[in-house]
Protein backbone atom coordinates (compact mmCIF):
# COMPACT_ATOMS: atom_id res chain seq x y z
CA UNK A 1 0.00 0.00 0.00
CA UNK A 2 1.78 3.52 -0.88
CA UNK A 3 2.76 5.95 1.58
CA UNK A 4 0.57 8.63 -0.13
CA UNK A 5 0.96 10.83 3.59
CA UNK A 6 4.85 11.38 2.18
CA UNK A 7 4.03 12.72 -1.28
CA UNK A 8 2.43 15.17 -3.45
CA UNK A 9 0.72 14.15 -6.37
CA UNK A 10 1.09 16.97 -9.12
CA UNK A 11 -1.74 16.48 -11.88
CA UNK A 12 -2.14 18.42 -15.26
CA UNK A 13 -5.25 17.90 -17.33
CA UNK A 14 -5.79 17.94 -21.34
CA UNK A 15 -9.65 18.26 -22.30
CA UNK A 16 -10.50 17.96 -25.54
CA UNK A 17 -14.26 19.58 -25.97
CA UNK A 18 -15.62 18.97 -29.52
CA UNK A 19 -17.24 21.99 -30.27
CA UNK A 20 -20.94 22.04 -31.25
CA UNK A 21 -21.21 23.62 -34.75
CA UNK A 22 -23.47 21.89 -37.45
CA UNK A 23 -19.91 21.48 -39.66
CA UNK A 24 -16.25 20.85 -39.24
CA UNK A 25 -13.90 22.97 -38.57
CA UNK A 26 -12.32 23.48 -42.21
CA UNK A 27 -14.97 22.42 -44.28
CA UNK A 28 -18.86 21.81 -44.41
CA UNK A 29 -19.42 18.02 -43.51
CA UNK A 30 -21.53 17.50 -41.01
CA UNK A 31 -20.54 16.71 -37.39
CA UNK A 32 -23.07 15.14 -36.31
CA UNK A 33 -23.19 11.85 -34.12
CA UNK A 34 -23.98 8.49 -35.10
CA UNK A 35 -23.94 8.19 -38.76
CA UNK A 36 -22.77 5.19 -40.85
CA UNK A 37 -19.14 5.09 -40.82
CA UNK A 38 -17.61 7.41 -43.50
CA UNK A 39 -20.38 9.26 -44.64
CA UNK A 40 -19.76 12.76 -42.96
CA UNK A 41 -16.52 12.91 -45.38
CA UNK A 42 -15.39 14.61 -48.75
CA UNK A 43 -12.31 15.66 -50.49
CA UNK A 44 -10.76 18.25 -47.85
CA UNK A 45 -11.84 15.61 -44.85
CA UNK A 46 -9.60 13.21 -46.55
CA UNK A 47 -6.86 15.87 -47.51
CA UNK A 48 -7.28 15.34 -51.37
CA UNK A 49 -4.46 16.75 -53.12
CA UNK A 50 -5.60 20.27 -54.22
CA UNK A 51 -8.49 21.16 -52.23
CA UNK A 52 -8.66 24.17 -49.77
CA UNK A 53 -9.53 24.26 -46.70
CA UNK A 54 -11.84 27.43 -44.99
CA UNK A 55 -11.72 28.54 -41.39
CA UNK A 56 -15.42 27.89 -39.58
CA UNK A 57 -15.77 31.53 -37.95
CA UNK A 58 -18.78 29.79 -35.36
CA UNK A 59 -15.79 27.56 -33.72
CA UNK A 60 -13.51 30.13 -33.50
CA UNK A 61 -16.70 32.22 -31.60
CA UNK A 62 -17.25 29.26 -29.34
CA UNK A 63 -13.62 29.13 -28.30
CA UNK A 64 -13.54 32.81 -27.32
CA UNK A 65 -16.28 32.03 -25.37
CA UNK A 66 -14.94 29.26 -23.57
CA UNK A 67 -11.73 31.73 -23.13
CA UNK A 68 -13.69 34.60 -22.06
CA UNK A 69 -15.68 32.44 -19.47
CA UNK A 70 -12.56 30.78 -17.96
CA UNK A 71 -10.92 34.19 -17.36
CA UNK A 72 -8.20 33.74 -20.59
CA UNK A 73 -6.72 36.37 -22.47
CA UNK A 74 -7.78 36.44 -25.67
CA UNK A 75 -5.09 36.02 -28.77
CA UNK A 76 -6.08 39.06 -31.18
CA UNK A 77 -3.72 37.32 -34.08
CA UNK A 78 -3.96 33.47 -34.79
CA UNK A 79 -2.53 31.44 -37.18
CA UNK A 80 -3.13 27.26 -38.09
CA UNK A 81 -0.31 25.46 -37.62
CA UNK A 82 0.59 22.03 -38.98
CA UNK A 83 0.69 19.28 -36.71
CA UNK A 84 2.71 16.12 -39.03
CA UNK A 85 2.40 12.45 -37.62
CA UNK A 86 1.15 9.23 -39.01
CA UNK A 87 -1.84 7.68 -37.99
CA UNK A 88 -3.90 5.80 -39.71
CA UNK A 89 -7.12 8.08 -39.00
CA UNK A 90 -5.37 11.08 -39.55
CA UNK A 91 -6.09 10.87 -43.55
CA UNK A 92 -4.16 14.04 -44.46
CA UNK A 93 -0.80 13.04 -42.65
CA UNK A 94 -0.92 16.08 -40.47
CA UNK A 95 -3.14 17.22 -37.78
CA UNK A 96 -4.28 21.30 -37.93
CA UNK A 97 -3.67 22.89 -34.72
CA UNK A 98 -2.59 25.59 -33.02
CA UNK A 99 1.07 26.08 -31.71
CA UNK A 100 2.76 29.05 -30.67
CA UNK A 101 -0.33 31.36 -30.99
CA UNK A 102 -3.20 29.62 -28.87
CA UNK A 103 -6.58 31.65 -29.02
CA UNK A 104 -6.84 31.61 -25.67
CA UNK A 105 -3.55 32.04 -23.22
CA UNK A 106 -3.92 31.83 -19.66
CA UNK A 107 -7.33 31.77 -17.39
CA UNK A 108 -8.63 30.44 -14.32
CA UNK A 109 -11.26 27.30 -13.53
CA UNK A 110 -12.48 28.25 -9.47
CA UNK A 111 -13.75 24.66 -8.20
CA UNK A 112 -15.39 24.25 -4.01
CA UNK A 113 -13.67 21.16 -2.16
CA UNK A 114 -14.60 20.79 1.60
CA UNK A 115 -15.96 24.29 1.70
CA UNK A 116 -12.96 25.87 0.09
CA UNK A 117 -12.14 27.64 -3.11
CA UNK A 118 -9.53 26.30 -5.02
CA UNK A 119 -8.53 27.84 -8.53
CA UNK A 120 -7.19 25.45 -11.22
CA UNK A 121 -4.34 27.08 -13.36
CA UNK A 122 -5.41 26.82 -17.20
CA UNK A 123 -2.31 27.21 -19.82
CA UNK A 124 -3.76 27.87 -22.86
CA UNK A 125 -6.77 27.05 -24.75
CA UNK A 126 -6.53 26.37 -28.33
CA UNK A 127 -8.46 25.35 -31.46
CA UNK A 128 -7.74 21.97 -33.81
CA UNK A 129 -9.82 19.52 -35.66
CA UNK A 130 -10.18 15.93 -34.19
CA UNK A 131 -8.85 13.08 -35.87
CA UNK A 132 -10.99 9.83 -37.14
CA UNK A 133 -11.87 6.77 -34.76
CA UNK A 134 -9.57 3.37 -34.72
CA UNK A 135 -12.14 0.35 -34.08
CA UNK A 136 -10.22 -2.54 -32.69
CA UNK A 137 -13.29 -4.69 -31.45
CA UNK A 138 -14.94 -5.48 -34.85
CA UNK A 139 -12.99 -7.68 -35.90
CA UNK A 140 -9.91 -9.95 -33.96
CA UNK A 141 -7.19 -9.70 -37.36
CA UNK A 142 -8.42 -5.85 -38.66
CA UNK A 143 -8.26 -2.46 -37.45
CA UNK A 144 -11.42 -0.49 -38.67
CA UNK A 145 -11.21 3.57 -39.93
CA UNK A 146 -14.35 5.53 -39.06
CA UNK A 147 -13.45 8.94 -40.90
CA UNK A 148 -16.56 10.57 -39.88
CA UNK A 149 -15.33 12.64 -36.99
CA UNK A 150 -11.90 13.85 -38.65
CA UNK A 151 -12.08 17.34 -39.01
CA UNK A 152 -14.95 18.13 -36.35
CA UNK A 153 -13.93 21.48 -34.33
CA UNK A 154 -11.89 20.95 -30.58
CA UNK A 155 -10.87 23.11 -28.01
CA UNK A 156 -8.19 22.05 -26.15
CA UNK A 157 -8.18 23.00 -22.54
CA UNK A 158 -4.30 22.65 -21.15
CA UNK A 159 -4.17 23.25 -17.33
CA UNK A 160 -0.46 23.74 -15.49
CA UNK A 161 0.70 20.91 -13.24
CA UNK A 162 -1.35 22.68 -10.54
CA UNK A 163 -4.15 19.26 -9.89
CA UNK A 164 -2.92 17.73 -6.74
CA UNK A 165 -5.55 14.87 -6.27
CA UNK A 166 -8.04 12.71 -8.36
CA UNK A 167 -10.57 14.37 -6.04
CA UNK A 168 -9.85 17.93 -7.36
CA UNK A 169 -9.59 16.59 -11.04
CA UNK A 170 -12.67 14.98 -10.96
CA UNK A 171 -14.06 18.27 -9.62
CA UNK A 172 -12.74 20.24 -12.27
CA UNK A 173 -13.33 18.07 -15.35
CA UNK A 174 -17.42 18.36 -13.69
CA UNK A 175 -16.87 22.21 -13.81
CA UNK A 176 -15.65 22.69 -17.38
CA UNK A 177 -17.95 19.92 -18.35
CA UNK A 178 -20.93 22.28 -16.91
CA UNK A 179 -19.44 25.31 -18.24
CA UNK A 180 -19.26 24.09 -22.15
CA UNK A 181 -23.05 23.21 -21.43
CA UNK A 182 -23.60 26.35 -19.92
CA UNK A 183 -22.20 28.20 -22.72
CA UNK A 184 -23.74 25.66 -25.46
CA UNK A 185 -21.10 25.34 -27.00
CA UNK A 186 -20.65 21.32 -26.71
CA UNK A 187 -22.83 18.79 -25.40
CA UNK A 188 -20.17 17.08 -22.75
CA UNK A 189 -21.26 13.61 -23.45
CA UNK A 190 -18.19 11.86 -22.47
CA UNK A 191 -19.87 8.36 -23.78
CA UNK A 192 -19.75 9.49 -27.49
CA UNK A 193 -16.34 11.07 -27.14
CA UNK A 194 -17.36 14.58 -27.44
CA UNK A 195 -15.55 15.34 -24.13
CA UNK A 196 -12.45 13.39 -23.56
CA UNK A 197 -9.90 13.78 -21.01
CA UNK A 198 -5.87 13.08 -21.29
CA UNK A 199 -4.15 13.45 -17.43
CA UNK A 200 -0.90 13.69 -16.78
CA UNK A 201 0.17 12.28 -13.47
CA UNK A 202 3.82 12.57 -11.33
CA UNK A 203 4.71 12.09 -7.65
CA UNK A 204 7.07 14.06 -5.34
CA UNK A 205 8.19 13.91 -1.67
CA UNK A 206 5.59 16.68 -0.25
CA UNK A 207 7.63 19.73 0.21
CA UNK A 208 9.90 19.54 -3.32
CA UNK A 209 9.69 21.88 -5.93
CA UNK A 210 11.16 19.39 -9.00
CA UNK A 211 8.42 17.55 -10.93
CA UNK A 212 8.90 13.64 -10.62
CA UNK A 213 9.15 11.50 -13.94
CA UNK A 214 5.28 11.78 -15.45
CA UNK A 215 3.11 9.12 -17.24
CA UNK A 216 0.38 10.45 -19.19
CA UNK A 217 -3.27 8.81 -19.46
CA UNK A 218 -4.78 8.91 -22.51
CA UNK A 219 -8.64 9.09 -23.75
CA UNK A 220 -10.58 8.85 -20.64
CA UNK A 221 -14.25 9.07 -21.37
CA UNK A 222 -16.09 9.33 -18.22
CA UNK A 223 -15.07 11.66 -14.94
CA UNK A 224 -15.69 8.63 -12.84
CA UNK A 225 -12.67 6.79 -14.50
CA UNK A 226 -10.35 9.88 -14.59
CA UNK A 227 -10.86 9.88 -10.79
CA UNK A 228 -10.29 6.37 -10.80
CA UNK A 229 -7.10 6.10 -13.39
CA UNK A 230 -5.75 8.73 -11.24
CA UNK A 231 -5.91 7.48 -8.15
CA UNK A 232 -4.86 4.19 -9.48
CA UNK A 233 -1.70 5.86 -10.90
CA UNK A 234 -0.85 8.15 -7.51
CA UNK A 235 -0.53 4.78 -5.97
CA UNK A 236 1.43 2.81 -8.52
CA UNK A 237 3.91 5.58 -8.80
CA UNK A 238 4.47 6.24 -5.14
CA UNK A 239 4.51 2.16 -4.76
CA UNK A 240 7.60 2.31 -7.67
CA UNK A 241 9.78 5.07 -5.63
CA UNK A 242 9.26 3.43 -2.22
CA UNK A 243 10.25 0.57 -3.87
CA UNK A 244 13.47 2.53 -5.86
CA UNK A 245 12.61 1.60 -8.64
CA UNK A 246 13.10 3.90 -11.89
CA UNK A 247 9.56 5.31 -13.38
CA UNK A 248 9.98 5.82 -16.53
CA UNK A 249 7.87 8.36 -18.85
CA UNK A 250 5.07 6.68 -20.87
CA UNK A 251 1.70 6.79 -22.14
CA UNK A 252 -0.87 3.92 -20.43
CA UNK A 253 -4.58 3.87 -21.04
CA UNK A 254 -7.41 2.98 -18.37
CA UNK A 255 -8.72 -0.62 -17.84
CA UNK A 256 -12.63 0.20 -16.62
CA UNK A 257 -12.86 -3.62 -16.15
CA UNK A 258 -10.69 -3.58 -13.10
CA UNK A 259 -10.34 0.29 -12.63
CA UNK A 260 -6.31 0.14 -13.53
CA UNK A 261 -4.03 1.41 -16.30
CA UNK A 262 -1.48 -0.45 -18.52
CA UNK A 263 1.08 0.88 -20.80
CA UNK A 264 0.82 1.65 -24.25
CA UNK A 265 4.34 3.23 -25.14
CA UNK A 266 7.72 4.81 -23.96
CA UNK A 267 7.42 8.51 -24.65
CA UNK A 268 10.07 10.80 -25.25
CA UNK A 269 10.33 14.21 -23.31
CA UNK A 270 9.71 15.78 -26.74
CA UNK A 271 7.42 14.94 -29.85
CA UNK A 272 8.91 15.85 -33.07
CA UNK A 273 5.72 17.10 -34.95
CA UNK A 274 7.45 19.65 -36.87
CA UNK A 275 5.06 22.36 -36.57
CA UNK A 276 4.55 24.63 -39.42
CA UNK A 277 2.13 27.61 -40.10
CA UNK A 278 -0.56 26.10 -42.84
CA UNK A 279 0.11 27.08 -46.27
CA UNK A 280 -3.66 26.61 -47.00
CA UNK A 281 -5.17 29.12 -44.32
CA UNK A 282 -4.58 32.53 -43.99
CA UNK A 283 -4.22 33.96 -40.05
CA UNK A 284 -7.13 35.30 -38.55
CA UNK A 285 -6.83 38.78 -36.36
CA UNK A 286 -9.64 39.09 -33.96
CA UNK A 287 -10.55 42.81 -33.23
CA UNK A 288 -11.55 44.21 -30.17
CA UNK A 289 -15.43 44.96 -31.16
CA UNK A 290 -15.92 41.57 -32.53
CA UNK A 291 -14.06 40.12 -28.56
CA UNK A 292 -16.11 42.17 -26.72
CA UNK A 293 -19.65 41.53 -28.53
CA UNK A 294 -18.89 38.00 -27.65
CA UNK A 295 -18.41 38.85 -24.54
CA UNK A 296 -21.38 40.76 -24.05
CA UNK A 297 -23.42 37.98 -25.42
CA UNK A 298 -22.12 35.52 -22.75
CA UNK A 299 -24.55 34.03 -20.07
CA UNK A 300 -24.27 35.08 -16.32
CA UNK A 301 -22.14 31.99 -15.37
CA UNK A 302 -23.21 29.70 -12.65
CA UNK A 303 -21.08 30.68 -9.89
CA UNK A 304 -22.58 34.36 -10.69
CA UNK A 305 -26.09 33.75 -10.85
CA UNK A 306 -25.76 31.54 -7.58
CA UNK A 307 -24.68 34.45 -5.64
CA UNK A 308 -27.15 36.84 -7.52
CA UNK A 309 -30.18 34.32 -6.41
CA UNK A 310 -29.41 34.35 -2.98
CA UNK A 311 -28.69 37.47 -2.25
CA UNK A 312 -32.36 38.14 -4.64
CA UNK A 313 -34.63 35.70 -4.04
CA UNK A 314 -32.88 34.51 0.03
CA UNK A 315 -32.10 30.63 -1.63
CA UNK A 316 -29.78 28.36 0.40
CA UNK A 317 -26.45 27.31 -1.31
CA UNK A 318 -28.37 23.56 -1.63
CA UNK A 319 -31.09 25.07 -3.55
CA UNK A 320 -28.56 27.51 -6.07
CA UNK A 321 -26.16 24.62 -6.08
CA UNK A 322 -29.09 22.03 -7.35
CA UNK A 323 -30.36 24.17 -9.73
CA UNK A 324 -26.79 25.96 -11.18
CA UNK A 325 -26.65 22.38 -12.94
CA UNK A 326 -28.49 22.80 -15.94
CA UNK A 327 -28.87 25.73 -17.74
CA UNK A 328 -32.22 25.05 -19.68
CA UNK A 329 -33.21 25.10 -15.76
CA UNK A 330 -32.13 27.96 -14.92
CA UNK A 331 -33.60 29.89 -17.31
CA UNK A 332 -36.87 28.12 -16.69
CA UNK A 333 -36.64 29.18 -12.96
CA UNK A 334 -35.28 32.57 -13.74
CA UNK A 335 -38.34 33.23 -15.88
CA UNK A 336 -40.44 32.05 -13.59
CA UNK A 337 -39.59 34.34 -11.14
CA UNK A 338 -40.59 37.44 -13.52
CA UNK A 339 -44.36 35.75 -12.68
CA UNK A 340 -44.64 34.77 -8.72
CA UNK A 341 -42.79 36.00 -5.59
CA UNK A 342 -42.93 32.34 -4.36
CA UNK A 343 -39.63 32.17 -4.78
CA UNK A 344 -38.80 28.76 -2.48
CA UNK A 345 -41.52 27.39 -3.46
CA UNK A 346 -40.71 27.24 -7.20
CA UNK A 347 -37.55 25.75 -6.48
CA UNK A 348 -39.18 22.76 -4.76
CA UNK A 349 -41.59 22.57 -7.79
CA UNK A 350 -38.77 22.59 -10.26
CA UNK A 351 -36.47 19.95 -8.07
CA UNK A 352 -39.66 17.48 -7.73
CA UNK A 353 -42.72 17.43 -9.64
CA UNK A 354 -41.01 19.17 -12.76
CA UNK A 355 -38.07 17.20 -12.77
CA UNK A 356 -39.86 14.04 -12.26
CA UNK A 357 -42.58 14.99 -15.08
CA UNK A 358 -39.85 15.53 -17.27
CA UNK A 359 -37.95 12.86 -17.13
CA UNK A 360 -40.58 10.14 -16.76
CA UNK A 361 -42.04 12.17 -20.11
CA UNK A 362 -38.78 12.33 -22.01
CA UNK A 363 -39.60 16.71 -22.24
CA UNK A 364 -37.95 19.68 -22.32
CA UNK A 365 -38.50 22.85 -20.03
CA UNK A 366 -38.78 24.84 -23.58
CA UNK A 367 -42.17 22.90 -23.75
CA UNK A 368 -43.41 24.12 -20.75
CA UNK A 369 -42.53 27.98 -20.76
CA UNK A 370 -46.62 28.30 -22.81
CA UNK A 371 -48.14 26.77 -19.47
CA UNK A 372 -46.08 29.50 -16.91
CA UNK A 373 -49.33 31.31 -16.18
CA UNK A 374 -51.18 28.18 -15.35
CA UNK A 375 -48.01 27.08 -13.16
CA UNK A 376 -47.85 30.06 -11.54
CA UNK A 377 -51.47 29.55 -10.65
CA UNK A 378 -50.72 26.19 -9.47
CA UNK A 379 -47.96 27.42 -7.34
CA UNK A 380 -50.60 30.04 -5.89
CA UNK A 381 -53.61 27.40 -4.98
CA UNK A 382 -51.11 25.43 -2.97
CA UNK A 383 -49.64 28.53 -1.21
CA UNK A 384 -52.95 29.62 -0.14
CA UNK A 385 -53.71 26.25 0.84
CA UNK A 386 -56.37 26.09 -1.70
CA UNK A 387 -54.94 23.03 -2.83
CA UNK A 388 -52.91 20.29 -1.09
CA UNK A 389 -48.64 20.04 -2.83
CA UNK A 390 -49.36 16.12 -3.17
CA UNK A 391 -52.70 16.34 -5.00
CA UNK A 392 -51.45 18.94 -7.02
CA UNK A 393 -47.66 17.38 -8.16
CA UNK A 394 -49.48 14.07 -8.69
CA UNK A 395 -52.94 15.10 -10.48
CA UNK A 396 -53.36 18.48 -11.33
CA UNK A 397 -49.73 19.23 -12.91
CA UNK A 398 -50.20 16.45 -15.01
CA UNK A 399 -53.80 17.19 -15.81
CA UNK A 400 -53.36 21.01 -17.23
CA UNK A 401 -49.84 19.65 -18.75
CA UNK A 402 -51.83 17.13 -20.89
CA UNK A 403 -54.87 19.62 -21.31
CA UNK A 404 -53.71 22.94 -21.02
CA UNK A 405 -56.33 24.80 -18.96
CA UNK A 406 -56.96 26.96 -15.59
CA UNK A 407 -56.03 24.62 -12.61
CA UNK A 408 -58.95 26.22 -9.99
CA UNK A 409 -61.25 25.20 -12.79
CA UNK A 410 -59.33 21.49 -13.37
CA UNK A 411 -59.34 21.12 -9.37
CA UNK A 412 -63.16 22.34 -9.01
CA UNK A 413 -64.19 19.84 -11.88
CA UNK A 414 -62.12 17.08 -10.55
CA UNK A 415 -63.25 17.74 -7.06
CA UNK A 416 -59.74 18.23 -6.10
CA UNK A 417 -59.95 21.29 -3.99
CA UNK A 418 -58.55 21.30 -0.49
CA UNK A 419 -60.95 21.48 2.15
CA UNK A 420 -60.52 23.58 5.44
CA UNK A 421 -64.18 23.61 6.79
CA UNK A 422 -63.74 22.39 10.18
CA UNK A 423 -67.04 20.48 10.64
CA UNK A 424 -65.99 18.10 7.29
CA UNK A 425 -62.71 17.69 8.59
CA UNK A 426 -63.93 16.39 11.95
CA UNK A 427 -66.20 14.20 10.37
CA UNK A 428 -62.89 12.47 8.39
CA UNK A 429 -61.01 12.73 11.76
CA UNK A 430 -64.01 10.82 13.91
CA UNK A 431 -63.98 7.87 11.22
CA UNK A 432 -60.67 7.55 11.37
CA UNK A 433 -60.35 7.54 15.28
CA UNK A 434 -62.94 4.99 15.29
CA UNK A 435 -62.05 2.72 12.69
CA UNK A 436 -58.30 2.49 15.00
CA UNK A 437 -59.04 2.11 18.56
CA UNK A 438 -56.03 0.30 19.41
CA UNK A 439 -53.53 2.74 17.59
CA UNK A 440 -55.78 5.37 19.56
CA UNK A 441 -55.00 2.99 23.06
CA UNK A 442 -51.41 3.54 21.96
CA UNK A 443 -51.18 6.94 21.30
CA UNK A 444 -52.63 7.92 24.66
CA UNK A 445 -49.97 5.99 25.91
CA UNK A 446 -47.20 7.85 24.75
CA UNK A 447 -46.28 7.10 21.72
CA UNK A 448 -46.96 10.54 20.02
CA UNK A 449 -45.59 9.42 17.00
CA UNK A 450 -48.66 8.05 15.87
CA UNK A 451 -50.00 11.49 14.84
CA UNK A 452 -48.78 10.88 11.36
CA UNK A 453 -50.38 7.77 10.90
CA UNK A 454 -53.66 9.20 11.77
CA UNK A 455 -53.03 12.51 9.42
CA UNK A 456 -52.20 10.33 6.75
CA UNK A 457 -55.55 8.38 7.38
CA UNK A 458 -57.57 11.25 6.88
CA UNK A 459 -55.40 12.18 4.03
CA UNK A 460 -56.51 8.80 2.24
CA UNK A 461 -60.15 8.51 3.52
CA UNK A 462 -60.66 12.59 2.23
CA UNK A 463 -58.91 11.99 -1.13
CA UNK A 464 -56.21 14.50 -0.53
CA UNK A 465 -59.10 17.06 0.69
CA UNK A 466 -58.43 17.37 4.13
CA UNK A 467 -56.31 20.38 5.25
CA UNK A 468 -53.05 18.72 7.06
CA UNK A 469 -52.77 21.67 9.22
CA UNK A 470 -56.54 21.61 10.66
CA UNK A 471 -56.19 17.94 10.40
CA UNK A 472 -53.69 17.45 12.95
CA UNK A 473 -55.10 20.57 15.01
CA UNK A 474 -58.58 18.58 15.02
CA UNK A 475 -56.56 15.19 16.00
CA UNK A 476 -54.37 16.64 18.98
CA UNK A 477 -57.31 17.85 20.39
CA UNK A 478 -59.89 14.90 20.13
CA UNK A 479 -56.87 12.48 21.06
CA UNK A 480 -55.97 14.59 24.42
CA UNK A 481 -59.70 14.10 25.73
Amino acid sequence: MANLDKYEAVIGLEIHAQLATQSKLFCGDATSFGAAPNTHVSPITLGHPGTLPKTNATAVAYAIKMGLACNCAIEKNNYFARKNYFYPDLPKGYQISQHTTPICVGGKVPIQLNGKEIEVILNRIHLEEDAGKSIHDLSPTDTFIDLNRAGTPLIEIVTEPCIHSAEEAFLYVSEVRKIVRWLDICDGNMEEGSLRCDANISVRLKGATQLGTRVEVKNLNSIRNIKKAIEYEIERLIDMVENGETIIQQTRSFNADNDTTFSIRDKEDANDYRYFPDPDLAPFHLTDDYINEIKASLPLLPNALKIEWKSKYGLSDYDVDQMGENKQEADFYTLWTTQTTHYKAAINWILGPIREYLNESNSSYAQLIPLLPHLTSLLDLVETNQLSFSVASSKVLKGIIANPQNPLEFATTNNLLQSNSAEEITNWVDQVLIANPEKVAEYKKGKKGLIGLFVGEVKKLSKGQADPKITTQLLEQKLSQ
